[in-house]
């Protein structure tokens, strides 16, 4: 099963029609229980905690509470908008209420607007430094500004949700909570009211665009310098979001030892660690020569006219468009953006699974196994499955970005 191509409403329709029935049968109540995620690795449906984290940007928890409706009936009185305005918070608590009483909204939909609106409140917050969003609906001067601050965290909706469904149902959302604050006189503007024109967003036609093989190839072929190249290997070779990449310091690079990663303490599904799988030896080459200047910051990518010390997203987006320009690169006639190294890696990672299975078949028949899932997860130790699974997507790897430059193994190859 293709778990990273499903959408939210998809698998929450995988668990009412698979996953439930299976817990009634292990006893457990399908309505309330919160299956772990031992028991989900024991039927088969590990994948799913994959996709929510790198697809949706959630944990298995919180899709099983948030947008299925488990847990205890009482969970929603301390859920944890993680914002720190009172106001807003009070704001989204009266609106959800609203929903509930009057327009007779079901519970079950509930946890799903919640989530909605804490994430464009964070993100909100972590651009402007607050989560306030009322204040500035009072003042109809700071309309233009508010509309552009607002657009630019559907921005942030746009590269990182994974289908044009499920952004638009976020967009929907906020809209609402918007449209009930001017409804009440809470506001005096609606700073999202057209703010889907803005965007290509189309229900029901999935935005599933990406990259070639070739494509990505072709891009890292055209960067003239070692900055360029570690910017296509960051967003191509090891997945991170454009965000990620721009604010990326040296100290969170682990290069010794057999398993090289990033260590993230925030991201947006919480600390983390994105493994190294390409592309080592390039990344030293960019430290050791920034380390050259005694005034480095420690940031990958530095930027002496940023007070935050590195580029920004958008600087990364911009790079990116140039270099696929350059390339002569297109993906439905349009220049590719960033986003879609991404999606990318996504496709990639899940064909180079597919084909170490294919490799496997040959030993479950042995076996007398059903098919060769079976046999990764009945007779391999995770940390043996982790392994067959990342070497099939570093020969991945080194088959898109040595295709660009001359022949070298995976661990020497260095850009030029």
């Amino acid at each position: 099963m293709n778990w990273s191509r499903k959408s939210l409403d998809e698998l929450e329709a995988f668990y009412w029609e698979t996953i439930a029935p299976a817990m009634d049968r292990d006893g457990m109540d399908p309505t309330r229980d919160v299956p772990t995620y031992a028991w989900l690795t024991e039927r088969g449906w590990s994948g799913i905690a994959y996709a929510l984290r790198e697809k949706h940007g959630l944990t298995p928890r919180e899709f099983f509470v948030e947008v299925v409706g488990l847990g205890d009936d009482d969970a929603d009185e301390g859920y944890d908008w993680g914002v720190d305005d009172d106001r807003t918070v009070e704001a989204f608590e009266s609106y959800l209420d609203m929903l509930e009483s009057r327009r007779g909204l079901a519970d079950s939909t509930l946890p799903t607007r919640r989530t909605h609106l804490a994430r464009f409140a964070r993100i909100y917050r972590d651009r402007y430094g607050s989560a306030d969003l009322l204040s500035r609906l009072d003042d109809r001067d700071a309309e233009p500004d508010e509309i552009d601050r607002c657009l630019a965290v559907l921005d942030e909706f746009d590269a990182e949700l994974a289908t044009d469904g499920t952004k638009l149902k976020y967009l929907q959302t906020v809209r609402s909570f918007y449209e009930y604050l001017v409804d009440f006189r809470r506001a005096r503007y609606n700073p999202v009211e057209n703010a889907a024109k803005q965007f290509r967003w189309e229900q029901g036609q999935p935005d599933n665009r990406t990259m070639t093989a070739d494509q990505v190839g072709d891009v890292y072929a055209v960067a003239a310098d070692l900055e360029d190249r570690l910017l296509v290997l960051g967003l191509a070779g090891w997945g991170l979001r454009p965000n990620e990449l721009a604010s990326l310091r040296a100290s969170q690079l682990v290069l010794t030892g057999d398993d090289p990663h990033i260590e993230f303490e925030e991201r947006k599904n919480g600390p983390g660690t994105v493994a190294l799988l390409y592309g080592v030896d390039a990344v030293a080459a960019r430290i050791d020569a920034l380390a050259a200047d005694d005034d480095w910051n420690g940031a990958l990518f530095p930027s002496s006219r940023a007070a935050s010390g590195h580029i920004a997203r958008e600087t990364v987006n911009r790079r990116f468009k140039r270099l696929a320009d350059e390339a002569g690169v297109t993906v439905d006639g349009e220049v590719p953006t960033a986003k879609l190294c991404r999606r990318f890696w996504y496709t990639a990672y899940q064909e180079a699974v597919d084909e170490m299975l294919a490799q496997l078949e040959g030993v479950a028949a042995d076996q007398g196994s059903k098919s060769a899932g079976v046999v990764m997860s009945n007779y391999l130790s995770e940390e043996r499955r982790r392994s067959f699974r990342r070497q099939a997507m570093r020969e991945t790897l080194a088959g898109v970005f040595e295709s660009a430059d001359e022949p070298a193994t995976v661990e020497t190859q260095m850009p030029q």
